[in-house]
């Protein structure tokens, strides 16, 4: 149970973080500079990766992020290590860990004054991601954070997954945080990602395997060309397609192909990796994140970290399509604008809309950088 101290600091936490959050978002918006830096693609990338190492964190983006976010640097942690930053990635684990027990509960988000909160609300996906960092870098669980992570795996269990083991239709922010998914396919994969991890780490407390995501991708998700976005839908939707493969959660050569094959076709990559959805009318939204606040924010708009697991997907499976994306990529999404945007306009403009303006500088560019350097796939 939470001690007064721990429930002081979560409430305190999640207002003062929420609030600073959102303020520097309306902020960047109207106010905010975009800076360009010198170089091509990868030198831009490492400039930026070196901006945003705090010393105790890596930040989101250069932006409006500039806090430490689970989901963002749950992706690039394996690419940092890569890039030989393990030093620092292991330095972000620590100080998060610390800040999550200070709180008794693991969040979305952190600020940099210790700050924890959710961002736009409790997420499905933040414990997954934590695990899988500490997996990927090798750090060294100390007694007490095994005790706490092993409490955050039964209030995760409780809160997400019915009595078999499945994701709960219940709302909860992801990945794509702008839609309500009923049990996304992104959301069965991550827990399958996480359900290997908690197995690698020796943790207690969570009885599911791998496996059992796995087949239920196949079974319920899987349509031939893609996985479906959720249970009531079969529309396309990026990050439900790709991270089955990006995570090796699902590691079958043809239905990888399958998936690469249709965004060929669909031109999901065109001008340059890669477009959400072009099928926004298929989705439910928040309010508050599609039109007239927020239009199209993820819907026909080219996103940087999809291009990213895109790329990072071709190359794990040697597809010919890769070098001329990447540059694609390099040329459109990062040179261009001399930056690493978070997302641009569909005719490769800067995003804006009425109360956001798309980010500058994010953490995914390490991404970027290690694709020249991923020679195998994925040792899980």
């Amino acid at each position: 149970m939470a001690t007064l101290s721990q429930r002081f600091n979560k409430h305190t936490g999640r207002i003062f973080g929420t609030i600073r959050a959102e303020w520097r978002e309306l902020y960047g918006r109207y106010f905010g500079k975009i800076r360009r830096f010198d170089g091509n693609a990868e030198q831009i990338c490492e400039q930026i990766i070196d901006e945003l190492w705090t010393g105790d964190f890596y930040k989101t983006s250069l932006g409006h992020f500039d806090f430490f976010w689970m989901r963002d640097f749950g992706t690039v942690a394996e690419s940092l290590v890569r890039l030989g930053r393990k030093k620092h990635v292991l330095h972000t684990l620590k100080w998060a860990l610390m800040h999550y027990r200070r709180s008794a509960t693991v969040t979305t988000c952190i600020d940099k004054h210790g700050n924890c909160f959710n961002a736009p609300m409790h997420a499905v996906d933040t414990l997954p991601w934590l695990l899988h960092c500490i997996h990927v870098s090798g750090y060294d669980l100390n007694k007490s954070e095994r005790a706490f992570l092993e409490h955050e795996l039964r209030k995760y269990t409780r809160k997400y997954l019915d009595t078999t083991g499945h994701v709960r239709p219940i709302k909860f922010a992801e990945m794509r945080d702008a839609v309500i998914y009923d049990r996304s396919a992104y959301a069965v994969a991550l827990v399958g990602r996480m359900a290997y991890c908690v197995e690698q780490l020796g943790l207690q407390d969570f009885p599911y395997k791998l496996q059992k995501y796995q087949k239920e991708l196949i079974t319920r998700y899987w349509n031939g060309q893609y996985f479906n976005a959720d249970r009531t839908t079969d529309a396309f939707s990026a990050e439900c397609a790709l991270f089955p493969f990006f995570l090796g959660v699902i590691e079958d050569e043809a239905l990888a192909g399958a998936t690469l094959d249709y965004i060929v076709d669909e031109k999901y990559d065109q001008p340059f990796p890669m477009i959400y959805t072009k099928q926004p009318k298929a989705f439910k939204y928040h309010w508050w994140m599609t039109a007239p606040f927020m239009p199209e924010y993820e819907g026909y708009t080219l996103w940087s970290w999809h291009g990213m697991f895109y790329l990072h997907t071709l190359r794990r499976f040697n597809r010919p399509e890769f070098k001329v994306q990447r540059e694609r990529f390099a040329k459109g999404m990062i040179e261009q604008h001399g930056i690493f945007p978070e997302m641009l306009n569909k005719d490769g403009s800067w995003y804006y809309a009425p109360v956001y303006r798309g980010d500058p500088g994010m953490v995914w560019a390490g991404m970027y950088v290690d694709l020249a350097r991923l020679k195998h796939r994925r040792a899980r």
